[in-house]
Parts: structure tokens; C-alpha cells; sequence
């Protein structure tokens, strides 16, 4: 499917996990779909200083919000940027 994607529409999606050869594509990471392979899913601790936590954002904010922002000690003060999520579980989509 990354593949395919990245053949379709190569000025939009990559396969290719290196961050220098992305150049403003989003990666469609394909390696987390093995066997004990892991992921973290939104609002999870992450094993780094400060234990920032995975924050769901916006297209509009990507550029500028650092993934180190919002930590166990600050997130209340996150709770406003996640308001377009908000809807997110009642959405309903089919794959063809």
C-alpha cells in the first residue's frame, strides 16, 4: 500500500523512513505493520525527558508544533488544540 501510494502521488507520499529523502511528503509508515511490531497511539507517555506525550494536532499546526511540547506536566493547558478531534470516533469511512 506504501508503495502504491508513492507511485500514485509521489509529490505527496514516501515509503522511505530516511527524514532527509521525505522532502514534504508524508511518510506512510509501513514498517509498523509486522509481527511485535509497536506504535504509540495519541496520548501516550513517551520514554524521553520531560515524558512529553503523543499529542494529536492539526494539518494547520503541523509546521509548527514541536513534539516535545505537551508533557505530564503541562497538557491540561493543550486541551483547547484538539477540539477538531473532538468528532473524530463518529466519523465514518469504507476502504474500497
Amino acid at each position: 500500500m506504501a508503495q502504491g501510494m508513492e507511485a500514485k502521488w509521489p509529490d505527496r507520499y514516501t515509503a522511505n523512513m530516511r527524514k532527509d529523502k521525505r522532502k514534504d511528503r508524508i511518510y506512510v509508515d509501513w514498517v509498523r505493520n509486522g509481527r511485535s511490531a509497536t506504535s504509540v497511539s495519541i496520548f501516550s507517555l513517551r520514554a524521553r525527558k520531560g515524558a512529553p506525550i503523543s499529542w494529536p494536532i492539526g494539518w494547520a499546526d503541523l509546521d509548527q508544533f514541536d513534539p516535545a511540547t505537551v508533557t505530564i506536566r503541562n497538557w491540561q493547558e493543550y486541551t483547547d488544540t484538539i477540539q477538531e478531534w473532538a468528532d473524530f470516533f463518529q466519523t465514518s469511512q469504507k476502504l474500497k
